[in-house]
């Protein structure tokens, strides 16, 4: 196995994950916050599911982001 292209593989894989998930929260937290619905100070909690389609990978971030 070419390690070196597993790796950027892997990097260009994350940078797009990044990039959206990014993308995507900062859309969510504007919406909610016009809406009303959260407040500066009021944290918003957060996860990302990493799978393989073969289901043998599972993996499972959460976090709160606390909104300033």
């Amino acid at each position: 196995m070419d390690e070196d292209n597993l790796n950027i593989e892997i990097r260009k894989f994350l940078k797009q994950v990044g990039i959206s998930s990014q993308r995507e929260i900062e859309n969510y937290v504007r919406k909610k916050f016009t809406e009303g619905k959260i407040k500066i100070g009021e944290p918003i909690k957060v996860s990302m599911n990493l799978s393989s389609e073969d289901g043998e990978l599972n993996h499972s971030i959460n976090q709160s982001i606390k909104i300033k």
